[in-house]
């Protein structure tokens, strides 16, 4: 019997006037989710059969955990008990490694990226499949560090080292970059950063990221493609 898949988005965006995840991951869903909000401690209840779980982006900073950062790790790390597929991007990237790892291994960005970066794929793997070159947008300020042996670092660029893993063979995965968000959406985000962020030490990031051209290599069909085809019963097994 086929498993109906049942997506839940937990959603850590801050100002919804700026970045709006749900709208961009949901674009790439055709199965049922429901998106809840992390700020207004709105999380899912795991005893509803969902499937996956996608934790999405955020202007916050990992590094200044308010309350409904840690009910968010420890729903997720009830989740990850539970055997149920787990994403990360940015932020949510980011709160892994903190669940998982512990706060240490998450700090500010000696050379933040914000743009079109390239990002080397650097083995085979079961989310972004091929080792090679792909280019992806990404924004962060903080990232992940010095991960041990019982995560496997499968992405990197030139300024960030763990920009995607895997937590041993378990079906938990994150990425530092921002593959859900298409080139226009992309650029109506740097728009409203560049508008908002004023005297912001990182304005200057986001203008020459909005003057840059644009390279999008469409990675996130293939996340995704993988991603939703993980369930419970394939827990053991490659793919």
């Amino acid at each position: 019997m086929t498993l109906e898949m049942n997506v839940a988005i937990i959603d850590n965006s801050i100002n919804p006037s700026i970045y709006t995840p749900v709208a961009h991951w949901s674009a790439f869903l055709e199965s049922k989710w429901r998106a809840f909000t992390a700020r207004e401690h709105r999380f899912p209840n795991l005893d509803e059969e969902f499937t996956h779980l996608i934790l999405t982006g955020s202007e916050s900073s990992i590094l200044e955990r308010e309350q409904w950062v840690h009910e968010e790790i420890e729903l997720t790390l009830e989740a990850i008990e539970r055997n149920i597929p787990v994403l990360g991007s940015c932020w949510g990237h980011q709160l892994l490694a903190v669940a998982l790892a512990g706060p240490a291994y998450v700090q500010r960005s000696e050379c933040p990226e914000i743009g079109w970066i390239p990002v080397r794929v650097t083995e085979d793997n079961t989310l972004m499949g091929q080792k090679g070159q792909v280019y992806v947008f990404s924004s962060h300020l903080d990232e992940v560090v010095g991960l041990g042996d019982d995560f496997r670092v499968f992405a990197s660029s030139e300024k960030c080292h763990v920009h995607a893993f895997q937590w041993g063979t378990n079906p938990v995965w994150g990425i530092q970059s921002h593959p859900e968000m298409s080139i226009p959406d992309a650029q109506q985000y740097l728009r409203e950063n560049v508008s908002s962020r004023h005297e912001h030490e990182s304005l200057d990031l986001y203008r020459r990221a909005l003057d840059s051209n644009p390279k999008d290599t469409g990675m996130i069909h293939v996340v995704m493609r993988n991603f939703l085809r993980y369930s419970e019963s394939q827990s053991n097994s490659n793919f």
